[in-house]
């Protein structure tokens, strides 16, 4: 696998997103375990995870002790995986999502993940939506803070706009590394903070690359084309939709989320498939 850039660590150009692993419809644990596994077979050292990333009120941070269950599981090395979760986002157990960007509250959040993740220091932490209750300075002095205390190696946003990234960037000192925003053919308004974090050298991280959808056809209403160049290639559309993304600037990794062992398995091959000129062109997008 092709690698990538996030701060000062190297990872494959492909990661995975744990989240549909631990919401609503997730499967069993064997077959999510088996999942992380196939991804770290591929090639994948990074894994997207949050501490909203659950159902009940009474299983806050789901995610995070399944991944840290499978990486200690894993018959391989691991040592070289970055595991990168978030902070901010709440999950009250109806349903429903809500925020808390106090910076007592990231602080606690922090530390609760520390645990469940097993290590001393989390790889990637990150700001995970920004609320509006919380003046976004505060926030992010928080973010800093824990940067400064030893408890995270790096610090992300996500689900930021350029303004905050730039503001980000000043009070960390400029060791922001990472923004991870929505971004796939269907949702192409974050193009703005993707230029930005190019212009920056800061890692753009396209959360939901194939637009939150399971069928092919459906991707992003560009179904035909999609189709079209993952025919010429003898692909499946997802993985070209991938190689799209890889090939919009060298900053990005997307992380698709999967909950099946040959999905991941697909999703990394992305990273070694060349889209010529002509399928760029095809694709138009």
């Amino acid at each position: 696998m092709q690698s990538r850039r996030i701060g000062d660590v190297t990872v494959g150009a492909i990661g995975l997103g744990g989240m549909p692993m631990s919401i609503e419809g997730r499967p069993d644990e064997e077959r999510s375990i088996r999942t992380i596994h196939a991804a770290l077979d591929a090639g994948i050292t990074l894994i997207d995870t949050a501490d909203a990333y659950h159902i009940g009120a009474d299983e806050v941070g789901h995610n995070e002790s399944l991944i840290a269950r499978a990486l200690a599981t894993y018959g391989g090395d691991t040592s070289s995986v970055l595991v990168a979760t978030k902070g901010g986002h709440l999950r009250p157990g109806d349903g429903s999502w809500t925020l808390n960007g106090s910076p007592d509250y990231l602080r606690q959040a922090c530390e609760a993940s520390l645990k469940r993740l097993g290590v001393e220091a989390i790889g990637l932490y990150q700001y995970h939506r920004p609320d509006p209750q919380v003046d976004y300075a505060d926030a992010i002095g928080a973010i800093r803070d824990l940067l400064d205390a030893g408890k995270i190696q790096m610090a992300g946003i996500s689900n930021a706009d350029p303004g905050q990234i730039r503001q980000a960037q000043e009070i960390l000192g400029g060791r922001l590394v990472s923004v991870q925003n929505q971004f796939s053919p269907a949702f192409l308004s974050s193009e703005p903070e993707l230029r930005l974090c190019d212009e920056l050298g800061i890692a753009f991280l396209p959360w939901s690359p194939l637009g939150g959808i399971s069928k092919a056809s459906e991707l992003g209403g560009h179904a035909d084309r999609f189709a079209a160049v993952a025919e010429r290639h003898g692909v499946s559309p997802q993985r070209v939709c991938l190689a799209w993304h890889l090939a919009k600037s060298p900053v990005v990794v997307p992380i698709p989320g999967a909950s099946r062992p040959e999905t991941i398995r697909d999703s990394a091959e992305a990273s070694e498939l060349k889209l010529t000129a002509d399928d760029l062109a095809e694709l138009g997008i």
